[in-house]
């Protein structure tokens, strides 16, 4: 699964002609959870409360290249790297 992005410890991951809704997978020190894209709410697993509004305002502001990495992912093309909210 192809890592779009880390920060703070933050891995962030999309899959391939992955399942609706647009989604993402995030992963923190043995946290796992999908997050909706759209929305930036968890919508499966868990994460701690600060983790999730990180990576909720990070959605936010990542929300048109989130998209274009799900529909290159449908279409299973090469992902883009996304800058974290650490900004490296």
């Amino acid at each position: 699964m192809p890592t779009l992005s880390i920060f703070f410890g933050i891995i962030i991951k999309m899959r391939h002609d992955d399942h609706p809704p647009p989604h993402i997978h995030v992963e923190y020190q043995g946290f796992t959870a999908l997050v909706e894209i759209s929305s930036g709410n968890i919508i499966a697993g868990d994460l701690p409360r600060k983790v999730a509004a990180i990576v909720n305002e990070w959605c936010e502001t990542h929300r048109i290249e989130l998209m274009s990495n799900w529909e290159k992912a449908s279409q299973f093309e090469p992902l883009d790297r996304i800058q974290g909210a650490d900004r490296d």
